[in-house]
């Protein structure tokens, strides 16, 4: 494999160039206006929609109940123990050592905590960190899969990068491997891989894992992987990419504990893989947030630590909630695609007479008083009509809000 591309005096040498790529990549991307200002979320827009019209909040993909009591003791615990400054840059030694454990009881990884992992402030800087260490310049691109989490267009544009899309497809939103061939190249600096995938809830097939792995060695391209969800799969266990085959070297692997212990106010999150990658990593998280969330290290160091029924149950528990929304959604008149992982399910509005998911979504809360988001923003303006009907709903609520929410969409079939 060639150089990692970051070395801090290199990255310092070319932070001139970042405010015209940002303005290059950002404004192709769609994330700011023609006179260069930056846009509002569309998890921003919908929310405050839903607090003025009193709607049941579907869109952004947050839990309404508070994770398990060990979890919550330990981090009320550390506080009162004074674990109230900064912890150590990598993190504290306990949850590094948890999250190695964490892979090797679940993935049979063996990794040195002390040399291949890294905690940060959610999966969201590790990502932000990964890609600026791994990219060097605009002649680089980084290939994501559409529709794809939003936060990715615009750290690659921070990078200065160029984004490269796979499509994906309804309803099983799996890529078709000749496209994605054509679209990893020798220019191809990070292929990132979003699986359990945001926003779709597909489980990528072992096919499409191996190409990657196979494409990424042809073309001496890094990987890395945003794995949030991997507790919430519902059909099979989890597999890392870094566990395949000649995958190790070239990966990282990304993951939090907000979605596993419904702590996303938290932003515990840490990356894994092997210590060069995470040397390169920390050479710029440690001029982001620098260090987080003192107390709440330990309490994630205990999530991980807990017996196998837990993680058994919260898949189990969301995958029940899974149907409840999938059986409303299907009574309102949507074509639905059932979700292997993750908080959300995909409708297709079409049926109701949608010809614009945007448009629909900005409706839905007075027509039926329940938001949800438009497929269209996690999408390129290229790609957007072979989104354009299809609707994001969150199923990570209460069993009582989903049966209330059901009840309320059915109104649209009427």
């Amino acid at each position: 494999m060639g150089p990692l591309g970051l070395a801090y005096a290199s990255s310092l040498s070319r932070m001139r160039d970042i405010p015209g790529a940002w303005r290059r990549t950002a404004a192709g991307a769609g994330l700011i206006d023609a006179d260069g200002a930056a846009r509002p979320t569309i998890f921003a827009e919908m929310s405050a929609l839903a607090a003025h019209t009193g709607a049941l909040n579907l869109g952004q993909g947050f839990p309404d109940e508070d994770g398990p009591v060990e979890v919550l003791e330990e981090a009320r615990a550390a506080i009162a123990r004074g674990m109230n400054q900064y912890p150590p840059g990598r993190g504290i030694p306990d949850l590094l050592a948890a999250i190695a454990e964490h892979q090797h009881r679940f993935y049979g990884a063996s990794l040195d905590p002390a040399r291949e992992v890294l905690v940060t402030a959610g999966a969201t800087e590790a990502l932000a960190a990964s890609l600026l260490a791994l990219v060097e310049g605009p002649d680089d691109e980084v290939v994501v899969f559409e529709p794809y989490y939003d936060l990715y267009a615009a750290v690659v544009a921070l990078a200065g990068a160029r984004l490269v899309t796979v499509p994906l497809h309804w309803p099983d939103f799996q890529p078709d491997l000749d496209r994605l061939r054509v679209a990893v190249t020798d220019r191809t600096r990070v292929i990132l891989v979003n699986d359990p995938h945001n926003p779709t809830g597909a489980v990528f097939t072992e096919e499409v894992r191996e190409e990657i792995v196979a494409l990424a060695h042809r073309h001496d391209a890094f990987i890395i992987t945003d794995e949030v969800y991997e507790h919430l799969v519902f059909d099979a266990p989890h597999v890392p990419i870094a566990t395949l085959p000649g995958a190790w070297d070239r990966t990282i692997s990304i993951s939090s504990g907000g979605k596993t212990f419904s702590t996303t106010g938290w932003k515990i999150g840490w990356a894994t893989g092997p210590a060069d990658l995470m040397d390169a990593v920390l050479a710029v998280k440690q001029w982001l947030t620098y260090v987080s969330g003192a107390p709440f290290q330990p309490a994630t160091a205990t999530g991980l630590r807990l017996p196998d029924t837990y993680f058994a149950e919260i898949a189990a528990t969301l995958r029940f909630k899974r149907d409840v929304l999938g059986a409303g959604l299907a009574a309102a008149g949507f074509d639905v695609s059932v979700p292997a992982g993750t908080y959300f399910t995909v409708a297709d509005a079409g049926p109701l007479g949608a010809t614009d998911a945007a448009d629909f979504c900005r409706a839905l809360p007075q027509r039926a008083g329940v938001v949800a988001i438009p497929l269209t923003a996690f999408t390129t303006a290229q790609h957007r009509g072979k989104y354009a009907t299809l609707v994001r709903f969150a199923a990570c609520k209460r069993v009582d809000v989903l049966e209330a929410a059901a009840a309320r969409l059915r109104a649209l079939a009427g």
